[in-house]
């Protein structure tokens, strides 16, 4: 069995990988929230290789998001399938930089 990990870098890289997540998610059944709703088995058969099973049968994507920038990560967050995503797979950001 494989697995991979989505790595989502920078503005660009996250807004292609939302958008991503989306396509992915549609294609096997999993809604907006991480719950199945599919309504055939085969959408389920390889979704491990995305997504990881979590405490009540929600589906979590393999995904690390970094950005230097907060406002990324929040628009992220609040898009369509924010909610999808566990804090930890928000990486690290840096607001300022000291002097």
């Amino acid at each position: 069995m494989r697995e991979i990990v989505h790595l989502q870098a920078g503005q660009c890289g996250n807004q292609i990988g939302a958008t991503f997540w989306e396509v992915i998610s549609d294609e096997h059944g999993i809604d907006p929230t991480g719950t199945y709703h599919g309504d055939s088995d085969l959408q389920l058969e390889r979704s491990n290789v995305y997504y990881n099973e979590a405490t009540g049968g929600k589906y979590v994507p393999g995904a690390v998001l970094v950005d230097l920038e907060p406002g990324t990560m929040g628009s992220v967050r609040s898009g369509r399938f924010g909610q999808i995503f566990r804090p930890d797979n928000f990486g690290p950001h840096v607001h300022e930089r000291g002097g």
